[in-house]
């Protein structure tokens, strides 16, 4: 399947799942994760499945002021 994560294209197996995008994305915590533009909570990456053009934005908190 293909899906955007960051505004880059990326293939994974169908089917796959939030949890699935993450780790292929090898994120690093702490980061949040939007999926067509919607919050995911952590306790739903393994249950939230992708689908095909879907747009994942993995997003890491920003310090300073």
């Amino acid at each position: 399947m293909n899906i955007t994560i960051n505004q880059q294209a990326v293939q994974l197996p169908d089917p796959a799942n939030v949890a699935d995008a993450v780790a292929h994305w090898q994120a690093q915590p702490p980061f949040a994760v939007a999926v067509n533009a919607e919050f995911v909570p952590k306790s739903l990456y393994a249950t939230r499945q992708l689908a095909e053009g879907d747009r994942l934005d993995i997003i890491a908190p920003v310090t300073g002021g």
